[in-house]
């Protein structure tokens, strides 16, 4: 049981937490020495297994026909977003602003799609081998008969999720031939949930959060031998899938000629919820790319799960609801709670920062990157958008800004209805209309 009262004297910032105020938290160890479970070589060896994968995303998907069944975002430079955002700022921006943009990742939409999707090719690879059907040598575009989709149909994968997650592993999994559940908490948009269903996957919702749903989904998974378990709070598979997107990074960095190095520092801005995803990036680009890319997370002020964990070292084993929290955001992707075992642990010394935010700024920044850019994100991913300004004051005491590259990952958007888009650019619309007062 944690003793708050004793929590909140020796840590004072989590009364601000507490009163939803924003905080920027500066990791004490960011770049000191630590040993990893795992190091660049298992980067590439998911690689490996995505490359071995592609001929089937070729077939089985042909919306990754263009990039040769290989699933990968744009980095596109942001230049009219960048003046928005400056002419409001208390901090300008110095330097170039990009958006990682992975709402347009293939066929679910979202930063997910790397990690979700690595493990279920994982799984799939792994009995297609033991059951003696595949080899590494094959044509991995076999994997889309009908004989093996009959054989993957003896399998169940179950995932706990607040949606983007669930869409990933659901789309794919069902398309391989797996029996796929897909425990969604009550923060889940309705689309989503209808989506998966619209697939063949099997939802089972409930009305609370998603240490619930997971902990449902895992309970369930234990129950059936056929059953494989994906733990968004727990994998190192999806932890791998996710920090593959560094490899990528760099080769982009490289094609649009952006120079990284102590006087072209790189900060990479990414959203967190359960923390599983931007850890994944963020170690990928601290191992891919080194010293000098400086990777921070934005969190919402009413559920800074990470935060919490980690600026108090007791990371999953700490809940925003146990210090009162009530844990209700917009950004439906980042509404977990509780933080997954790895996050904190690993981003340890790779990590420079957290800042908090507020979901009104948020839902502006998404009606004023569609209005800048004609790109249409979910609230979640505008979040790297939103902890520009607050951040870029602590950035200028430490590094030199004027040549710096500012990176906001887009985890998610391109799949949302048009009705719900719609809506959300009203909120956003709104809450510009209410500034400009």
């Amino acid at each position: 049981m944690v003793d708050i009262n004793e929590l909140s004297s020796k840590f004072p910032v989590i009364k601000e937490m507490q009163a939803y105020h924003k905080i920027f938290w500066k990791n004490p160890n960011y770049k000191k020495e630590a040993e990893l479970p795992v190091g660049l070589e298992h980067i590439f060896d998911a690689e490996a297994r995505f490359q071995r994968f592609a001929p089937y995303f070729e077939v089985a998907f042909p919306e990754t026909l263009s990039d040769h069944g290989i699933l990968e975002s744009p980095l596109l430079k942001i230049d009219q977003m960048r003046s928005v955002l400056n002419a409001e700022a208390t901090h300008k921006l110095q330097g170039s602003l990009y958006l990682k943009a992975d709402n347009y990742l293939p066929i679910s939409g979202s930063i997910k799609s790397r990690g979700g999707i690595y493990e279920v090719l994982k799984f799939a690879e792994r009995v297609a081998i033991d059951r003696g059907e595949l080899v590494y040598g094959d044509n991995y575009a076999k994997l889309n008969e009908p004989r093996f989709k009959k054989m993957f149909g003896k399998y169940g994968i179950v995932v706990g999720s607040t949606g983007n997650l669930g869409l990933s592993i659901g789309i794919v999994a069902c398309q391989l031939g797996f029996n796929t559940s897909v425990h969604m908490s009550s923060d889940a948009a309705q689309w989503k949930k209808d989506l998966l269903r619209e697939k063949g996957v099997t939802v089972v919702e409930y009305n609370d959060n998603f240490t619930h749903a997971i902990t449902e989904a895992r309970r369930s998974a234990e129950m059936d031998p056929s059953a494989y378990f994906i733990d968004d709070e727990g994998s190192f598979d999806l932890f791998l899938g996710y920090a593959v997107a560094a490899l990528r990074l760099q080769t982009q960095l490289k094609a649009q000629k952006i120079t990284v190095d102590k006087e072209h520092p790189l900060f990479v801005y990414l959203p967190a919820g359960v923390g599983g995803s931007p850890s994944g990036v963020a170690f990928g680009l601290k191992k891919v790319i080194g010293a000098n890319v400086h990777p921070i997370f934005a969190e919402p002020t009413h559920i800074p799960s990470v935060s919490l964990g980690m600026l108090t070292g007791l990371n999953e084993k700490i809940s925003v609801y146990d210090i009162g929290i009530d844990g209700v955001t917009k950004a439906d992707g980042l509404a977990v709670g509780r933080p997954s075992r790895i996050a904190g642990k690993m981003m340890d010394t790779l990590l420079y920062g957290i800042q908090t935010f507020d979901d009104q700024k948020m839902m502006k920044n998404v009606a004023e990157l569609h209005d800048a850019e004609n790109i249409d994100v979910e609230p979640s991913a505008a979040s790297g958008l939103t902890i520009l300004d607050d951040v870029q004051a602590q950035l200028e005491k430490d590094y030199p800004m004027e040549n710096a590259t500012h990176i906001v990952w887009a985890t998610g958007g391109s799949m949302v209805p048009k009705s719900d888009m719609d809506q959300y650019l009203a909120d956003g619309e709104s809450e510009i209309n209410k500034t400009n007062l």
